[in-house]
């Protein structure tokens, strides 16, 4: 579907087009914030000049959109990549540093490299010209596309997989999130190996004083 929007969410990648960067990988990540499981990101280049009506920033987005746009967005790219850190490396190396691991899994698993880069407010340690962009997943469609991509592959992970290991805790409800009724799980039935225990703190301590 392709029409107008109401603002230039190519602007970056049309400065990139004039430059004859032809193949730009927009990167993002979800999951920073969460207490439990894999640090996702997502890499997509999509072709010159598509528009791709409704691609915005994922948070903005209800789940049912989403989904229909990761449809939209996988018919339609040239190439897509996804990423995953998961919480064992994330306490090793820190959730900054897992995610630029996996924004460069991410761009590694595209299939074809990219010429340019367009990044959610970060620096991908690859040899390519890249720019990072404050807030970018609202601000360029490359960069927001992907954030729709990893955002949809984690949710149907928690959905899926991850809720089926541990249906204790309600994964598929809160998507791994500090959320009073992940904490309150954690306190009565600990941790999993999936969980971060760097993210963990008071609520470890809360467990133990209740045990």
């Amino acid at each position: 579907m392709v029409m107008e929007m109401d603002k230039d969410m190519l602007l970056y990648e049309k400065e990139a087009w004039e430059q004859s960067y032809l193949r730009i990988a927009g990167v993002d990540e979800v999951g920073r914030g969460c207490l439990f499981g894999d640090v996702v990101a997502a890499a997509v280049i999509l072709p010159e000049g598509l528009i791709i009506e409704g691609v915005d920033d994922s948070k903005k987005l209800t789940a049912k959109k989403r989904e229909t746009l990761f449809e939209l967005i996988m018919e339609q790219a040239l190439a897509v990549g996804v990423g995953h850190v998961d919480a064992c490396q994330i306490d090793e190396i820190n959730i900054k540093q897992a995610s630029r691991l996996a924004m460069k899994k991410a761009v590694e698993g595209l299939g074809v490299r990219p010429n340019y880069m367009l990044i959610d407010a970060e620096k991908i340690d690859l040899p390519l010209p890249q720019r990072a962009i404050i807030k970018g997943d609202a601000n360029s469609q490359s960069i927001a596309a992907a954030s729709i991509v990893a955002k949809v592959t984690r949710d149907r992970l928690c959905e899926g997989l991850w809720e089926d290991l541990y249906p204790d805790y309600g994964i598929a409800i809160h998507k791994g999130y500090a959320t009073k009724l992940h904490r309150e799980r954690i306190v009565t039935f600990g941790p999993t190996p999936m969980h971060r225990r760097s993210f963990l703190g008071r609520i470890l301590v809360e467990q133990t004083t209740l045990f």
